[in-house]
């Protein structure tokens, strides 16, 4: 879907200016990135909802995968049409996978509900952008109250938006295993190279039994459930684009149209149609 190139990083940045309180629960922050720069790995105590008005974001979040396993990583691929959700604490990193306009919620501990302690995609309703858009226009001192309207109607639209199980759980970077990793990596920048872990195996420098014992213990799923996590990551952004099912499919690695949308609609309860232009509608 897109081409492995050398990333560049850049820093977090002052975020002073942008900090929320208790008073001030919601601010936003705005910035126009590059294709294929990195927002350094982070974290703060206040949560973040990472939104891109124009452009395409791969957003990594810091997850326990299952109660008793190894810390892992959850990677999202981000069109307009959605958003990630990153509760405080949690350590991330955004990456632009196009020249993107990223616009950042910053959400004060005290105004993150519980249910919100784990990160999450959001389906991005009209309201939701339109107020997000409004939260970034310059406000004065005088204009308190609507700027508390304002984060009010965010946090309501935000509890109220659908969320869809399209993150992608990584192996941790520093105490997974390495060749699993590397594997996991492989398959994300390429999903339809190889349609079966006895392939991917050949070139990871593990077994196929080994890999798919590494697949349970670390991530918590078999590879054919973690793989069409990938595929749909992938898909839904083009489908958001109109990109035809078609095309979509065969990016995918599926020979027909029928059998990628026999998938989809299995894994989330609608036919790849309904995710097209205006799907937040």
């Amino acid at each position: 879907m897109h081409n492995r190139r050398q990333r560049q990083a850049v820093p977090v940045g002052d975020t002073d200016p942008y900090q929320p309180n208790p008073q001030r629960p919601v601010r936003c922050r705005a910035r126009a990135m590059g294709h294929d720069t990195q927002i350094e790995p982070h974290h703060h105590a206040w949560g973040q909802l990472a939104y891109c008005a124009s452009g395409l974001l791969q957003v990594t979040v810091a997850a326990d995968p299952h109660p008793g396993g190894p810390a892992c990583e959850t990677t999202s691929i981000v069109p307009p049409s959605r958003a990630v959700w990153i509760p405080p604490l949690a350590r991330h990193a955004v990456t632009m996978l196009e020249a993107s306009q990223l616009l950042t919620l910053y959400v004060d501990a005290s105004a993150v509900p519980d249910a919100w302690r784990t990160s999450r995609v959001l389906v991005v309703s009209p309201l939701l952008r339109e107020l997000v858009l409004a939260m970034d226009q310059p406000h004065h001192a005088s204009q308190a109250a609507q700027q508390q309207a304002l984060a009010t109607l965010v946090l309501a639209e935000m509890a109220h938006a659908p969320t869809q199980p399209l993150g992608v759980p990584m192996p941790d970077p520093q105490r997974g295993d390495r060749r699993l990793r590397a594997l996991c990596e492989a398959v994300m920048n390429a999903p339809a190279l190889h349609a079966t872990l006895a392939d991917w195996a050949t070139h990871s420098g593990a077994s196929e039994r080994t890999l798919a014992r590494l697949f349970r213990e670390e991530l918590g799923m078999g590879f054919q459930r973690w793989r069409q996590q990938v595929v749909l990551a992938h898909a839904l952004p083009m489908l958001a684009r109109g990109t035809p099912v078609s095309q979509v499919a065969a990016a995918s690695g599926y020979a027909s149209d029928s059998a990628f949308t026999a998938m989809f609609r299995s894994a989330l309860g609608q036919p790849p149609t309904r995710f097209g232009p205006g799907a937040a509608a």
